[in-house]
């Protein structure tokens, strides 16, 4: 079935995907060849994540949880089941201790990778989180949103810092540049935006 999500390994040549199949899989780069399958999610595998060490591997789906798989060893370690509709998007911080999550439930969640609990709920959206992401080089995460509007959080205290308006469809996605200091959206409507965090335009 369709395929939803794919990633790169952050150190070595492989890539991880996920389906509607509700399985995720991963490939070698160079020969193509699937090296291993994963099973568990009772629907769609919406999104996917490396862990920044390598060995973990995170995936979000259309039942609601999140799921932590150690790859090397082919097992499912936890199961965040926190959301209470289907999983958009995740992201995971740096140091590889947190993952947000963005869903239909209109909400974000940063969940403690270490201690197995989420952390904090972030609520402001009035409508489906499609995307988030981490800035590089900080502790805020973005969120986009179907309600139009991006946010900027400060992970740390769950506080909404600063809303961006001016998308006409639903935002589908964002991205932070690699410094951080420019926010990359995308909409239903076809249109990209970039926008300056420093002068919030």
């Amino acid at each position: 079935m369709a395929v939803c999500t794919v990633v790169f390994h952050p150190k070595k040549p492989i890539i991880g995907t996920g389906s509607d199949d509700m399985m995720w899989k991963i490939w070698t780069v160079n020969q193509s060849e699937l090296i291993m399958s994963g099973e568990g999610h009772k629907d769609w595998v919406s999104c996917m994540r490396f862990h920044p060490k390598g060995q973990h591997i995170l995936t979000g789906s259309g039942d609601s949880t999140v799921k932590v798989w150690d790859f090397v060893h082919s097992t499912c370690t936890f199961t965040f089941k926190d959301h209470r509709q289907p999983i958009w998007s995740i992201d995971i911080n740096r140091s590889g201790d947190y993952v947000a999550t963005g869903s239909l439930d209109s909400s974000c969640r940063l969940l403690d990778i270490n201690v197995g609990k989420c952390r904090s709920v972030f609520r402001g959206h009035v409508d489906s989180v499609s995307s988030v992401h981490f800035q590089p080089t900080s502790n805020l995460l973005a969120s986009a949103s179907a309600d139009k509007t991006l946010s900027i959080w400060d992970s740390r205290v769950a506080l909404c810092i600063q809303t961006f308006y001016g998308h006409q469809g639903a935002v589908t996605g964002c991205k932070f540049s690699v410094k951080g200091d420019r926010l990359a959206s995308c909409d239903a409507t076809g249109i990209v935006k970039t926008w300056d965090l420093k002068a919030g335009k």
